[in-house]
């Protein structure tokens, strides 16, 4: 049987809960996998989104999570991931750091793949490493590969909230209405 990646959070091609993105809490969600070939030594799990920053005109993919050297025993990773197991280690983000980042699209529904690698070495030499420097480190290595994909759209009032600065207090009736959406829709801590 082939290497395969779930979520009990989302279904493949379903989408993500605000939960694991920048609306919601932003936590990792919950993974598991199966059917890990024999011969693995590590595993590796990379989330991107390849419609940056617009989906009808994309022009980068950009990088929510780097983690490898994750032990081949090791069958998921829990809501959050707080504590990895064994020898993970976390590379960085197009946001420059370390760790998860949610789905946050400026603009339109973006994918976000969810890719598990099985490699038949352990990734050594690499600290923060970023998605392009393991994918190098990897090349020759591949075992099997799983993907899950998911879709997610910020909503409408985000968008307006998050208007340029300049724009949104460009005059008292455009930060007014800014203010009073955002601080009925949003929580506290982003207003």
């Amino acid at each position: 049987m082939a290497l395969s990646l779930q979520s009990t959070a989302f279904q493949h091609e379903g989408n993500i809960p605000a939960k694991y993105t920048c609306e919601g809490v932003n936590i990792s969600p919950p993974l598991q996998w199966q059917n890990i070939p024999a011969e693995t030594k590590s595993l590796v799990l990379i989330i991107d989104d390849p419609d940056a920053p617009d989906p009808k005109a994309p022009k980068m993919t950009w990088v929510h999570w780097v983690v490898y050297n994750i032990p081949s025993e090791c069958t998921g990773l829990s809501e959050g991931a707080a504590e990895l197991p064994g020898s993970t280690e976390q590379g960085k983000n197009d946001w420059k750091n370390i760790g998860y980042g949610g789905a946050c699209p400026p603009i339109g529904q973006h994918r976000y793949f969810h890719k598990l690698y099985a490699l038949d070495t352990t990734l050594t030499g690499l600290k923060q490493a970023t998605k392009k420097q393991v994918e190098a480190a990897m090349q020759g290595h591949i075992l099997a590969q799983a993907n899950l994909v998911v879709f997610y759209k910020i909503i409408l009032i985000r968008k307006i909230y998050f208007l340029p600065y300049t724009l949104r207090n460009s005059s008292f009736a455009c930060s007014s209405i800014c203010f009073c959406l955002a601080s009925r829709f949003l929580p506290a801590r982003l207003i």
